[in-house]
């Protein structure tokens, strides 16, 4: 079980760090041209994302506040939830998501 956890986070770090990366490696310009949000703030969701795969690996690896893992696990949940709420435009639609409860 313990093997399977290692795997699972070193996968979940490796999809945050490779989406993080595409934010900075990309120019401002080809991120806001489908996306309705300013460029300075997609680098900073890029940097969040950076930091939350790194919190997935590094505090569990050294034993050093391995209870951070978790907290950066659940971050990483409400990064990657909210865009289904966001986008969404018509109440039905927004129904479905575990988020929804904001918009009420």
């Amino acid at each position: 079980m313990t093997y399977a956890l290692w795997i699972v986070q070193a996968l979940l770090a490796l999809l945050f760090l490779f989406a993080g990366g595409s934010k900075f490696y990309m120019s401002i310009e080809e991120m806001t041209k489908d996306i309705q949000l300013p460029g300075a703030f997609l680098r900073f969701i890029g940097v969040a994302e950076i930091l939350g795969a790194i919190g997935l690996i590094v505090p569990s690896l050294l034993r050093i506040r391995p209870g951070l893992t978790p907290l950066s696990a659940a971050g990483l949940v409400i990064r990657r939830g909210e865009p289904c709420c966001s986008r969404s435009s018509s109440p039905s639609r927004r129904s479905w998501c575990w988020w929804s409860r904001c918009w009420r």
